[in-house]
């Protein structure tokens, strides 16, 4: 379970990520799995088979002068209440919360500094092991 108010996704923002990605396999191991997206591929990078990060490419005017960078998200427990509320800190709603099936409801958002960030409400995910658990570790 996420935990309101917590990070629970990075993602790069890249106009290269095939250069991205064979920098991340070789800095971390990562593997990555495509996933089609109506903007194109959206790529899950991983660790172990687990996902880990995404990375996201930068295409079309709308990214025009925006370098490229890590992007964060936030879980929160009602997104839509969330992005009601940003007003009202003095943040902005830089882009209505919709869905994205299997992942969840999402927004972006900006702080009252002017900095960007992503909010969501995650879809619940199955439970899975502990990897770092000894074999058996809770079983009663």
């Amino acid at each position: 379970m996420d935990t309101h108010g917590s990070f629970v996704w990075n993602e790069l923002n890249t106009r290269d990520p095939e250069r991205a990605k064979a920098f991340y396999a070789a800095l971390l191991g990562w593997t990555f799995e495509p996933m089609a997206m109506p903007e194109g591929t959206y790529w899950l990078a991983k660790v172990d088979g687990r996902p880990v990060a995404g990375i996201f490419t930068m295409s079309g005017a709308e990214f025009d002068g925006i370098p490229e960078h890590w992007f964060p998200y936030l879980s929160v427990s009602d997104i839509d209440a969330a992005a009601g509320a940003v007003a009202t800190a003095a943040g902005q709603v830089l882009r209505a919360p919709w869905d994205v099936p299997g992942v969840g409801r999402i927004a972006i958002l900006r702080d009252v500094n002017g900095a960007a960030f992503g909010a969501m409400t995650p879809v619940p995910m199955p439970e899975q092991p502990d990897a770092g658990a000894p074999s058996g570790a809770g079983d009663a």
